[in-house]
């Protein structure tokens, strides 16, 4: 028998040996593996070959998906915000999850504290935002980020007590009536008719919500009696149900404007005394002197105060200037981004923590004291030592978000309203908007199915390799 004939026998029976030692694991791992080909090996084969044919695959069109894919304005949006999550999340909540593994060391409560900030991971992501969406809803009155800041602005803006509406496309000059007008200038009302000392001037408004007159509890318009050397008046709310069209005369039923702040203004348009109405609508200026004088309904009157910001909404950030619109559209940045990467932050940093925290607790102490009898300080040390010393976690950390935020994808499906559901989307959103609703387009999100797998390789590689390492 030849040598070779002898080299494949016992190579045979060596493979036969390996099988027979290894036939039980292989047996279990079997079902695994036949599964594991269905739902990951064939689906990513699968989407590649989509990516090259039209939407009812029947054609073969090459790369044409992929210039689609780089020429659409809502895919480019999505490719932007991307990036947006990619330069900010990962360093946040990396930088957040040390600081947070670094306190549980140092404070007595440590469980309680790793309890509260990892307990938002257990939640899923579509609760958390949908949670947080309300949290940062417009209306001062419901989300908590928009009530926290109108008490701030009412320190320094209060609003008037007759704030008019410009959600509602409400303006000062509907509230104009009889011997009044608007002064645009100023966004005031203004009497029409001049008075000299002793002489009443009576201004009826139009449009007042009778809501406000209920919470100021305004009482019955009445006239005042004129006095010398003195100009009054009254403010009321010219409309009555029996007699609509009659805005020149107090009916019986109408209301004064109790809590409107007046100025007289001189023929110069100086302004040389102030006032506020009584629950009746009453005014007076007294001790005036001789010339001509009108009545102001100041501005502040109507001014609304912080009616809440947009968070969710479709404002972004102000883009760079000097750009093409275009240009300008592609690096603004979103605040709806903003507010769900602090969502995100909210659900991640715990997971962080954890990570960190063990790579925290397996550093050498000695080191760390050995520094501190050198005369190191705690922040040199925590710089110079710890952070250092730390730094294959951290990168882990950082990496492992990196994958994370590039497959984002409940969060902004959730969080983001209406308005802003064209600035906001992210590759994984795009992917399902163009595969599953407003009709099958299998190619095009097929393709950027490709270039997100393509994206999160490298990734993915990297932090395997880091965590060898670590």
């Amino acid at each position: 028998m030849s040598a070779s004939v002898i080299n494949v026998t016992r190579r045979t029976g060596a493979h036969r040996s390996w099988i027979r030692r290894h036939a039980v694991s292989l047996a279990f791992l079997a079902p695994a593996a036949i599964w594991l080909l269905f739902i990951v090996v064939w689906p990513t084969i699968d989407t590649v070959r989509l990516s090259l044919f039209n939407e009812s695959a029947t054609k073969f069109l090459g790369l044409t998906n992929y210039k689609t894919v780089f020429s659409t304005d809502t895919i480019l949006t999505a490719f932007r915000n991307n990036v947006i999550w990619v330069l900010i999340f990962p360093f946040f909540v990396t930088t957040f999850g040390l600081i947070f593994a670094v306190l549980t060391e140092r404070i007595r409560w440590a469980t309680a504290f790793k309890a509260l900030i990892v307990m938002p991971i257990v939640f899923s992501t579509t609760a958390s935002a949908l949670v947080w969406a309300t949290i940062f809803d417009n209306s001062p009155q419901i989300g908590a980020v928009n009530a926290a800041a109108l008490t701030v602005s009412d320190w320094f803006n209060a609003p008037g007590a007759y704030p008019v509406s410009t959600t509602a496309g409400q303006t000062v000059a509907d509230l104009v009536g009889s011997d009044s007008r608007f002064e645009k200038g100023g966004n005031s009302i203004i009497s029409t008719s001049s008075a000299r000392a002793g002489a009443m001037i009576d201004i009826g408004l139009r449009d007042v919500s009778p809501t406000t007159l209920t919470v100021l509890k305004a009482q019955k318009a009445v006239k005042p009696q004129p006095m010398s050397g003195a100009i009054t008046g009254v403010v009321w709310r010219a409309f009555s149900p029996t007699a609509p069209t009659n805005t020149k005369d107090i009916l019986p039923g109408e209301l004064g404007l109790p809590l409107l702040r007046l100025s007289l203004v001189n023929a110069q348009g100086a302004t040389v005394a102030s006032t506020t109405t009584t629950t009746s609508g009453q005014f007076k200026f007294a001790n005036v002197g001789s010339g001509k004088y009108f009545v102001e309904l100041v501005s502040s009157n109507f001014s609304a105060g912080f009616t809440g910001i947009s968070w969710l909404g479709g404002s972004s950030l102000t883009p760079v200037s000097g750009l093409n619109q275009t240009a300008q559209a592609l690096l603004s940045v979103p605040l709806a981004d903003m507010a769900m990467i602090i969502c995100y932050l909210w659900i991640w940093a715990g997971f962080a923590m954890v990570l960190i925290g063990a790579g925290l607790a397996s550093l050498n102490r000695e080191v760390l004291e050995a520094a501190r009898i050198d005369g190191a300080k705690e922040w040199q040390v925590f710089r110079r030592v710890t952070v250092p010393m730390l730094s294959p976690v951290l990168a882990v950390v950082f990496v492992t978000m990196i994958i994370n935020v590039l497959k984002v994808f409940d969060i902004v499906l959730n969080m983001a309203s209406g308005s802003s559901v064209n600035a906001t989307p992210t590759l994984a959103v795009e992917i399902y908007n163009d595969g599953f609703t407003g009709g099958v387009h299998s190619g095009v999100s097929s393709a950027i199915a490709v270039i997100l797998f393509l994206l999160v390789t490298p990734a993915m590689i990297l932090n395997l390799k880091r965590i060898k390492g670590v």
